[in-house]
């Protein structure tokens, strides 16, 4: 084997290793999109359910008093926090407020799964 054949070799090498890494970019960028979404469905699933729980409770108890209903429905706070997430901000202690850029936080997604436990 001569040196250019070498050299080709390893050209073609490195050309392949770039196309993959173009894929796993693609598909870390797929992967993302996935997580955002089963992350907002399983959002609105709980608030729903919520909701939901509340308009059950709400049928069968009609004189429950305001300040005890209170008590159930989700903070005004973790909404507001919850959409701030949702309109691509980051909501964790590291980086409050700055854009997310398309991509799950694993440090804001942990504040939601102990919230919703």
């Amino acid at each position: 084997m001569n040196k250019r054949e070498i050299f080709d070799q390893v050209s073609d090498m490195e050309k392949q290793i770039g196309e993959l890494y173009e894929q796993l970019g693609e598909i870390k960028h797929q992967l993302s999109a996935l997580l955002e979404e089963n992350h907002r469905l399983e959002m609105e699933n709980h608030h729903l359910r919520i909701h939901l729980e509340n308009m059950e409770q709400d049928s069968d108890n009609k004189d429950v008093s305001s300040e005890e209903r209170k008590g159930k429905f989700p903070s005004e706070g973790y909404d507001n926090l919850a959409r701030l997430y949702d309109e691509g901000f980051h909501i964790c202690n590291l980086e409050f407020g700055s854009p997310r850029q398309n991509q799950d936080c694993i440090f804001c997604l942990e504040f939601f799964d102990k919230k919703t436990k």
